[in-house]
């Protein structure tokens, strides 16, 4: 069972979200993320491991973030990430945070959730930051960086633009 999550106990990295052991999961509909936390039950997961974040608490989160972040959190990926959330989050995405005990964990999860509707599923490690859902029609990644930020796979390069052609087809 999901539950929703205050944002002052989200855990940080460099004053950002960075949920290390967790995956993060966006869906374009509230429906979606809520069918999603109900088939995690069925992973046996320990209780309080799926946090649902409407995308209102996320915008909330992220603004606190980007308003207290170190200047470390932009060397990495992590604040670029936090932006691509906002981004979708802005076009009224909801959001499962799940913690997961391995690798393995995290593909079953992902796969359950891109059978609910999930857009992005990324596995949030020590080092790395794993997509785990590949979308169809993605262009190849070409380059990211902090000072480019994310490479969205979009025309553009921007996730504002892949939430806009999901939620809008042409």
């Amino acid at each position: 069972m999901s539950t929703s999550a205050a944002t002052t106990d989200a855990p940080r990295s460099f004053g950002v979200f960075k949920p290390v052991g967790h995956v993060v999961i966006s869906f374009p509909e509230a429906g979606q993320a809520a069918r999603a936390g109900q088939a995690m039950a069925e992973f046996g997961l320990p209780d309080g491991a799926v946090r649902h974040y409407s995308d209102q608490e996320m915008l909330r989160q992220i603004d606190e973030d980007i308003a207290h972040a170190s200047p470390i959190a932009s060397v990495g990926q992590e604040m670029n990430l936090v932006l691509a959330h906002r981004a979708l989050a802005a076009k009224g995405y909801h959001w499962l945070v799940v913690r997961v005990a391995n690798d393995e964990q995290a593909v079953q999860v992902a796969k359950a959730a891109r059978a609910c509707g999930a857009e992005r599923a990324q596995h949030y490690g020590h080092f790395i930051i794993e997509e785990l859902i590949e979308r169809p029609g993605d262009i190849a990644q070409v380059a990211e960086s902090p000072d480019r930020g994310l490479d969205a796979q979009t025309p553009s390069g921007k996730e504002t633009e892949a939430a806009q052609l999901k939620k809008d087809p042409r």
